[in-house]
C-alpha cells in the first residue's frame, strides 16, 4: 500500500507550476504548496492538522442560483457588500453573471493575492465556472487560505466565502431573460442544449 499512495496522490492532486508534486526516495514529507504544512510524515502516512481539516470544510460551503439572485436583486451594492468571481477561462465567451469579475482560472494562483487585497472588506464573495464541479471550488479555496491568513493576521475582516452550485451553466438556464442578472449572454454559445 505504502508504495501506491505516491502514485495515488499523483492521479489526486494533479501537479502543475503553482502546486508541483515531487516524490523522492529522501524520505522528504509532501508539503501543502500554499502553507508547506507536511501532507506526509517519512513513513508516508497522511497528516493532517486540525486547522487545515476545519478550515477545508469551512471552505466548501454553496449558494444556489436563487440565492445569489436574490442578492444581486436584493440593496446590497456589488463590490461592498458582495462580489461575484467567474474563473472560467476561454469558455468565459458568451454571457456572465451581471457584475461578476473573470480572473481566470489557469492564471488564479498567480493573481489570488492581489484579488485578496482588492476585497479584503467585502463580506461575501462568490466564486463559480462553468459548473462549479473542479475550477470554482479549487479557486474559492485557495482564496479562502489567502484570506483567512489576513483575517489572522488582524487585516481583515470576518467573511464568508461561497461557491454557486451548479455554476453559470445553471445560473443562465434560470436567468439569461433577466438582464439584472445575466448579460452578454449569446444563443450561439448556450442556446444549444445538446452541448451542456
Amino acid at each position: 500500500m505504502r508504495a501506491a499512495l505516491p502514485q495515488l496522490l499523483r492521479r489526486t492532486f494533479s501537479p502543475s507550476p503553482a502546486f508541483p508534486l515531487h516524490f523522492s526516495s529522501s524520505h522528504r514529507p509532501l508539503t501543502c504548496p500554499s502553507c508547506s504544512r507536511p501532507l506526509l510524515d517519512p513513513g508516508r502516512r497522511l497528516v493532517a492538522s486540525s486547522a487545515f481539516a476545519s478550515s477545508a470544510a469551512a471552505m466548501l460551503k454553496y449558494i444556489s442560483p436563487d440565492e445569489l439572485a436574490a442578492i444581486i436583486k436584493s440593496d446590497k451594492v456589488p463590490g461592498k457588500d458582495y462580489c461575484v468571481i467567474d474563473v472560467r477561462d476561454d469558455d468565459w465567451a458568451g454571457g456572465n453573471i451581471k457584475g461578476a469579475q473573470n480572473t481566470p482560472s489557469s492564471q488564479f494562483y498567480v493573481h489570488v493575492n492581489d484579488l485578496v487585497q482588492k476585497t479584503k472588506n467585502v463580506p461575501t464573495v462568490v466564486f463559480h465556472c462553468a459548473l462549479s464541479q473542479v475550477r470554482g471550488p479549487k479557486a474559492a479555496r485557495i482564496y479562502a487560505e489567502a484570506r483567512d491568513q489576513l483575517e489572522g493576521d488582524g487585516e481583515d475582516i470576518p467573511h464568508q466565502v461561497l461557491i454557486l452550485r451548479g455554476g453559470f451553466s445553471d445560473f443562465q438556464a434560470k436567468y439569461k431573460d433577466d438582464p439584472e442578472l445575466v448579460e452578454n449572454w449569446s444563443k450561439e454559445v448556450w442556446g444549444h442544449p445538446e452541448w451542456l
